[in-house]
């Protein structure tokens, strides 16, 4: 098997759902698996993802890239913010998997979070959480625009690169991906009830779980056949 690029969308503490994924996607040491960004937050188990994480380092090459909420935790471990911003946004079920405390955030979480990366780009594709600047070059893109700026605020057109973005960031609420041919979207809404997307560059090949890791197929539109599962 030739080595593959694959790129995975907001995990957001979902880690049965990440673990499903990686079922389907079975990386090997050839592949480079992206992670979009928002692995923490908002869902039950951020602790038990990122320990996924550090282990998928040992598997492949694993880029992984900060989202918003990776930023907001870290501003609040090294005390940037007041931690009580960061719990309104998700925080409070990062923090419960950890214990209940900030303490109980064990160093190799910290020094994770603290080199994952703003972008990453191939010969054909860029890798960003949010969004971007199509006239600057990757490296001086504004922070506030490559985590925070969603798609409902601004659709940007091609980058000055030609080559195609790939974000998170941007719920799809009805959980398909977003492709506008010179952008992918990949947050397709696995923390409210829809599924966890990872997908493989240059061919578009798509793996697609709910958040119990349950593989989407062709015959099944909902999560859970549409039981249960709701946005």
């Amino acid at each position: 098997m030739s080595a593959r690029t694959i790129a995975i969308g907001d995990i957001h503490g979902c880690v049965r759902a990440l673990d499903g994924v990686l079922d389907a996607v079975a990386p090997t040491t050839e592949d480079t698996l992206i992670v979009l960004g928002d692995v923490v937050d908002r869902g039950p188990r951020s602790r038990e993802v990122i320990d996924r994480l550090l282990a998928l380092q040992r598997q492949c090459r694993l880029i992984a890239l900060r989202g918003n909420h990776e930023e907001m935790m870290l501003d609040a471990l090294d005390g940037r913010i007041d931690a009580r911003v960061w719990l309104q946004f998700g925080g409070r079920a990062t923090i419960t998997s950890y214990g209940g405390s900030l303490e109980g955030v064990p160093e190799s979480h910290r020094r994770f979070l603290k080199e994952m990366r703003l972008f990453h780009e191939t010969e054909t594709h860029f890798f960003i959480h949010a969004n971007y600047v199509a006239t600057l070059p990757l490296d001086q893109q504004p922070l506030q625009v490559a985590l925070w700026e969603h798609l409902t605020a601004m659709v940007p057109p091609p980058h000055v690169s030609g080559k195609c973005a790939v974000v998170g960031h941007t719920p799809q609420y009805d959980g398909e991906v977003l492709d506008l041919d010179h952008l992918i979207c990949l947050d397709t809404y696995c923390v409210g009830g829809r599924w966890l997307t990872a997908m493989s560059f240059p061919d578009k090949q798509i793996w697609q779980v709910d958040g119990e890791g349950r593989l989407r197929d062709a015959g099944r539109d909902e999560p859970n056949g549409g039981k249960g599962l709701t946005p």
